[in-house]
């Protein structure tokens, strides 16, 4: 992607990541192409997109001024071949990523980065399945993503000079400041964050205190902006399972073994914010 300012954004999975991505993309001028597996699900993604820009206007974390780039939806993963960038943004497995990374990479011409939105699954072991492993890296956009302004990037033993410059260049297009870390299991943040969160619930089970008292100590004490169980919501519980039992299988560490309680949750359907409820009640707020 040598012109950043003709980019041109491709973006896999019209969930909570996915959304939020093209949020940030199309407020700061950028068009993009959002693709997933129904029209029911892209017609509720173009409702959130709307009202998170909205937010994220008033939030000063793209511009509040100038053009809106379109945002185009379709079922049709081709759509994404004529971008100049494309960031997978589907669920945290890594036999689902492998396919849509190795799949998409077929289709672009040889140059395109293609950006991985995992959150602890190492940018190499995902490179085997594309057909250019050097155009594969990894940007770890934090939830909600349209808000936070600093994003994890994570260079692959393989990723090229040239795929990190023009990464680099896009998310500056973006106002996202980017860390770069090397390729590992979770990475940074999450192999901090999400063990952290696993005990936290394991306290809870345990009967040790409330969520509340267990995010207000954290916040109060140790300056933990919302809380870990709060950030576990915000997250998404079957996010974070999923993130968990992928470093428990690479690592062999059993902190990542999911806990019950959260295990029970996911069965219950109790995800956190995005399903109205998880270690909160979010009904009253989401209605």
């Amino acid at each position: 992607m040598n012109e950043v300012e003709d980019a041109r954004l491709g973006v896999l999975g019209a969930g909570v990541m996915g959304t939020g991505i093209a949020v940030v993309a199309i407020g700061h001028g950028i068009p993009v192409v959002l693709v997933d597996v129904s029209e029911d699900k892209l017609a509720d993604a173009r409702h959130r997109v709307d009202l998170q820009l909205r937010h994220a206007r008033l939030m000063g974390t793209v511009p509040a001024k100038g053009q809106v780039a379109d945002l185009t939806t379709t079922t049709d993963p081709a759509a994404v071949a004529g971008a100049t960038a494309v960031v997978e943004a589907v669920v945290e497995d890594a036999e689902i990523k492998a396919k849509v990374l190795g799949e998409t990479s077929q289709l672009l011409r040889a140059g395109t980065p293609l950006i991985s939105n995992t959150s602890g699954i190492p940018i190499g072991e995902l490179g085997r399945f594309t057909v250019r492993p050097d155009e594969l890296v990894g940007v770890h956009f934090m939830n909600p993503a349209y808000l936070i302004t600093m994003v994890e990037v994570i260079r692959g033993d393989l990723t090229s000079d040239e795929t990190m410059t023009a990464v680099t260049g896009l998310l500056a297009r973006m106002g996202r400041r980017g860390i770069v870390v090397r390729d590992a299991p979770g990475f940074v943040t999450s192999r901090l964050l999400h063990p952290m969160i696993n005990e936290a619930a394991r306290i809870v089970a345990a009967g040790v205190t409330s969520a509340e008292s267990v995010d207000d100590l954290m916040r109060g004490c140790l300056g933990h902006p919302t809380g870990p169980l709060r950030t576990a919501d915000l997250i998404g519980l079957d996010n974070l399972v999923d993130a968990l039992r992928a470093l428990w299988e690479r690592t062999g560490d059993a902190n990542f073994q999911p806990c019950e309680l959260l295990l029970e949750k996911v069965a219950m359907g109790h995800l956190g914010r995005k399903s109205g409820k998880g270690f909160y009640d979010y009904e009253k707020v989401l209605s």
